[in-house]
């Protein structure tokens, strides 16, 4: 059952439609690299569009009608989005839910430090990443330092023409005897991915006068000292805007790309949504790439307490109504998968793989070697949105993460299904998942968003067991 290439299918007006949303998602992945400057940008182009906060709506005690919208920024690292449908609370809701953190290097809290008068920033890898991709490839500083006044200082450096930029040295070929003999998981040491950020000692200096410069440039510059580094968020990311891949620019080269690929076309699909039966949320969450931990990550209260207080403004709130609004609600997790790759075609099994360009891809389940960890939706529910999306021409594809002894991976799909929701994983094929520079299809990013859409307007699946 090979699936159809999308492109094949587009007339000129459907192809220039995608590469007009490519232009938009492309601007987007290169302004917002971190889960904070992703909720930035969702906030202000959510308020834009009627949303309200839900702090707004509890506090003047305002009563939500069906096509009311409102959101809630949770830590500045997660945001849910609810648009009021008219049916009850109580009959479910249509969920889409992605992730916005990516795999990166975080600075750690004490990471200042001189050697051999260079000056070097410690860092902690986060997420799944090939160490050795790290190096010697030009990297950017984004985050926040916040003071013990409480000050927060937003901080970019790395991404203008005139920014200066950074990086993790690597051994030239000519020494790297040893290291070329080692594994690529051995080749470089998670202690070792430390940034260069400085070389001129400061005058006047004898001791540590390079770090001392250092020290005095953040001052200047952002009134920053260092101890300040001990209440900061600073991540390390390829420095660079996203770019067309190809000579006919039919894919995109971007930092990122898992998990942002699915959740700005979900955000999208949330602002076009209109007048839904069944109440309508984008979830954006944080932490996925680590377990999805901690309050931002999926495995906090966050989401359940948000559905309470939206149930309360609705007047529809009991303990036992909550509880199946949750069970009633249909979920797509919204993560991406593995697209073919000709140059490592051992690891996939062809029938059952992602190729790029032929639309959003349906895992029916994830995990590991023999379902691990993995969420494995209800055939009942895969047979509804096949119903759904060919009946508007929405291309898709089915798929696992290779071979079923190779390896596998997790999403944030098992969690939401704890509620007892019909839950699958749908997203955008990737190529390299989680290098510095990811890469997609415009075709792909395309028709996720026209099946997000489809599957918020859907009112026909109900409460369905």
């Amino acid at each position: 059952m090979e699936r159809k290439n999308a492109w094949k299918d587009y007339s000129a007006e459907e192809k220039e439609k995608a590469f007009s949303f490519a232009e938009q998602y492309k601007e987007f992945i290169s302004n917002c690299k971190t889960e904070r400057e992703c909720v930035k940008e969702f906030e202000k182009r959510a308020k834009a569009a009627g949303y309200i906060p839900v702090e707004e709506v509890v506090k003047e005690r305002k009563k939500l009608q069906p096509g009311d919208k409102v959101f809630c920024n949770n830590m500045g690292k997660e945001i849910a989005m609810f648009q009021i449908g008219k049916r009850p609370l109580e009959d479910g809701m249509n969920i889409l839910g992605a992730h916005i953190d990516s795999p990166r290097l975080d600075i750690k809290q004490n990471p200042l430090y001189e050697d051999t008068e260079m000056a070097l920033l410690d860092t902690h890898y986060y997420g799944g990443i090939k160490k050795y991709q790290w190096v010697a490839l030009p990297l950017a500083i984004h985050g926040v330092v916040v003071k013990k006044d409480g000050t927060k200082v937003e901080v970019s450096v790395g991404e203008k023409e005139d920014d200066p930029v950074f990086g993790v040295s690597d051994i030239l070929i000519h020494l790297a005897q040893t290291q070329m003999a080692k594994k690529a998981s051995e080749a470089v040491n998670g202690e070792d991915l430390n940034i260069l950020v400085g070389s001129i000692p400061l005058e006047g200096e004898e001791k540590d006068a390079v770090s001392a410069n250092i020290k005095k440039i953040l001052e200047e510059t952002y009134g920053i000292q260092e101890e300040d580094f001990l209440s900061a968020e600073l991540e390390v990311v390829p420095a660079g805007k996203a770019r067309d891949y190809g000579f006919d620019r039919g894919l995109i080269m971007g930092y990122g790309q898992d998990d942002r690929s699915c959740a700005f076309p979900s955000f999208d699909a949330m602002l076009a949504a209109r007048d839904p039966e069944r109440t309508s949320v984008c979830l954006l969450v944080d932490k996925e790439e680590i377990g999805s931990v901690g309050a931002t990550g999926m495995t906090s209260r966050f989401f359940e307490n948000m559905v309470a207080e939206v149930m309360n403004a609705c007047g529809q709130y009991s303990e036992l109504a909550l509880r199946r609004a949750l069970a009633h609600s249909c979920v797509l997790s919204s993560d991406v998968s593995a697209a073919f790759d000709s140059n490592y075609p051992d690891v996939f099994e062809k029938k059952n793989t992602a190729f790029l360009g032929r639309g959003i891809v349906f895992n029916k389940f994830t995990g590991s070697r023999g379902k691990s960890g993995s969420n494995d939706a209800n055939a009942e529910y895969l047979g509804h949105l096949r119903s759904i999306l060919d009946a508007k021409g929405v291309h898709f594809q089915t798929a696992e993460l290779g071979k079923v002894d190779q390896g596998g991976g997790g999403t944030i799909a098992y969690i939401l299904a704890k509620y007892d929701m019909q839950v699958v994983d749908s997203g955008v094929a990737v190529l390299n998942m989680h290098a510095p520079w990811e890469i997609t299809s415009k075709a792909d990013l395309y028709e996720a968003r026209k099946c997000y859409l489809t599957f918020l307007e859907d009112a026909d699946y109900g409460i369905c067991r």
